[in-house]
């Protein structure tokens, strides 16, 4: 079973800072996965040709078992607001996380997250300056899949960057699955470093690697978290591909 976290920059490439279709079916293609969980997904979006990211990551990985999750109506650093889950399809321009799964999804999970009340600095992605930014709200997307390892759940996240707010949403994602069927697996940019994720979670890291930036990574920002017995990992790999400042980290179990 071939699981991958990747936070997509809803697309962009640093190297001409373009947001090109076909390199996100491309980076698809490489990954060659199982379960896929994104962050930084679009849909709707002006920048992005107005697509919807997690469905085209599904044509390619063919398969019909995917779902979209907004965090946010609207374009994130302009006019939005924060979704609900009475929020349709059709909401309008939306940007959150996509979960992409080969295997049968027997149901779906969600858990919002509020955002942290304090600012907190940031250095934009290919550059050195750094600016202060307001959080946004943040969501979970959990689905029960019936694996080759069994029914196991898989969660995808994208976590505050506010150091300690999002240790906190990190303890409040992991109770919440504990109550989902196991073992777990949580994919995600949780923003913070190791050894923090696996202690603040009590979870296992199933993979200890640098992932941003994508040139030349020298931090883990993606992880890939396990509670319960998913099986030995045979192997970890964090491929550069033609778009985001993050590297996708790839787990093989």
């Amino acid at each position: 079973m071939r699981l991958a976290s990747f936070n997509l920059l809803h697309g962009r490439s640093l190297s001409d800072g373009l947001v090109v279709t076909d390199r996100l079916a491309a980076a698809v293609r490489t990954l060659d996965v199982d379960v896929l969980g994104m962050q930084e997904v679009d849909r709707g979006q002006l920048r992005s040709d107005s697509r919807d990211q997690t469905r085209e990551a599904a044509e390619v990985m063919g398969t019909e078992h995917w779902r979209f999750l907004p965090a946010l109506i609207g374009a994130p650093g302009e006019t939005w607001r924060t979704a609900v889950d009475a929020d349709s399809s059709d909401a309008g321009a939306a940007y959150g996380v996509g979960l992409v799964s080969k295997y049968p999804v027997k149901e779906w999970q969600v858990l919002r997250l509020a955002p942290a009340k304090v600012k907190s600095p940031i250095m934009l992605p290919g550059s050195k300056k750094i600016i202060w930014l307001t959080d946004e709200p943040r969501v979970c997307l959990a689905a029960v899949i019936e694996s080759p390892l069994g029914l196991i759940t898989v969660a995808t996240t994208h976590l505050s960057f506010v150091p300690i707010w999002n240790g906190v949403q990190l303890r409040k994602v992991c109770a919440w699955l504990d109550q989902l069927p196991g073992p777990r697996i949580l994919l995600g940019d949780l923003n913070m470093p190791p050894p923090f994720a696996a202690t603040l979670s009590r979870w296992v890291s199933l993979a200890k690697v640098p992932t941003y930036p994508s040139t030349g990574p020298k931090i883990q920002l993606d992880h890939v978290l396990a509670s319960g017995d998913v099986g030995l990992v045979r192997s970890v790999d964090t491929p550069l591909l033609p778009l985001s400042d993050h590297r996708a980290l790839v787990v093989t179990l």
